[in-house]
């Protein structure tokens, strides 16, 4: 009895790669690289926007402090990483071979980009809320981790739902 790897292996011989069995290790890189192809520099633009808005209405309401600056930090991540998950998802806009490759992955895996976002969005939010303020490392990590829900949420069904118009 052949294991799951000799039987991807007997069948690429009459298949080509496409059959081949990714490992773990190489899902995780292939989620990272297509992250990669994400419009990251429009991403920082609109979680830039967003953040400044967050801490003129913070300011405004709460007056401005620690809570109003990480609110905003929280808000422009957040912004940051859905609109550059959200690219990666759709499959990026490069056209070079290897990135068409990654794209068609992309197009393929939708949950797995966009849990490269989402941890992303859980680590920054954690350190800049413990950074800037003073709460407990507890609640920083809970309000890290509903965000990075979030993400993963929104990036992934944006991905599940856009992988036709790509084609």
């Amino acid at each position: 009895m052949r294991n799951h790897s000799e039987n991807a292996r007997g069948s690429q011989g009459s298949q080509g790669s496409r059959d081949a069995v990714i490992t773990r290790a190489e899902s995780r890189h292939l989620a990272v690289a297509s992250a990669s192809l994400g419009p990251w520099g429009a991403a920082a633009a609109v979680g830039a926007v967003g953040g400044l808005v967050s801490l003129a209405i913070g300011s405004v309401a709460e007056g401005f402090g620690t809570v109003a600056a990480a609110g905003a930090g929280s808000v422009a991540l957040m912004l940051f990483f859905l609109v550059g998950g959200a690219g990666a998802a759709l499959g990026g806009g490069r056209t070079e071979r290897a990135d068409r490759r990654i794209q068609r992955w992309a197009r393929a895996h939708p949950w797995r980009v966009a849990s490269v976002p989402a941890a992303l969005m859980l680590l920054s939010d954690v350190v800049v809320r413990q950074v800037v303020t003073s709460e407990p490392l507890f609640t920083s990590v809970w309000d890290g981790l509903w965000r990075g829900v979030v993400v993963a949420g929104v990036v992934g069904l944006v991905g599940k739902v856009g992988r036709g118009w790509g084609r």
